[in-house]
């Protein structure tokens, strides 16, 4: 389920303790049911959507993970990366960067192939300077 966060750029204030604070407002949005999805329009709608995230770091990590990956995913792992991409887009970077101490990694995740496979790609081991793949 991704969660929006806004905060006091909107201006909201809350009354805490007698005091006026800035206000946090999260919305829960449930991802869209897409239920007998054929499997190349899942494919190309993650592809699509591992490249529109909203961030730079997001959509380089995952654009690079999809254009090696999801061509070779069966739908089993296809299911399981949609649901990856359903996280908020920092909390997917925290966890692919293994920053834990920003956003603890939830139950659901810890023995996650797909999380780790893309952990192991966020390392850069070959310290290439990160670029949006090509469209096919």
């Amino acid at each position: 389920m991704n969660m929006i966060r806004q905060s006091s750029s909107l201006g909201l204030k809350a009354v805490s303790n007698g005091k006026l604070k800035d206000a946090e407002v999260v919305i829960k949005i449930d991802p869209i049911p897409r239920p007998n999805e054929p499997i190349e329009t899942k494919r190309k709608r993650l592809l699509y959507q591992s490249r529109k995230r909203g961030i730079l770091e997001s959509d380089l990590l995952l654009s690079r993970f999809a254009k090696k990956y999801l061509n070779d995913m069966t739908l089993e792992e296809m299911v399981e990366y949609d649901q990856l991409l359903d996280e908020t887009d920092w909390d997917i970077y925290y966890w692919a960067t293994r920053n834990y101490d920003v956003t603890p990694l939830p139950e659901q995740w810890k023995n996650s192939k797909i999380l780790s496979r893309l952990q192991e790609m966020s390392e850069n081991k070959e310290k290439e300077v990160l670029r949006m793949p090509e469209l096919d």
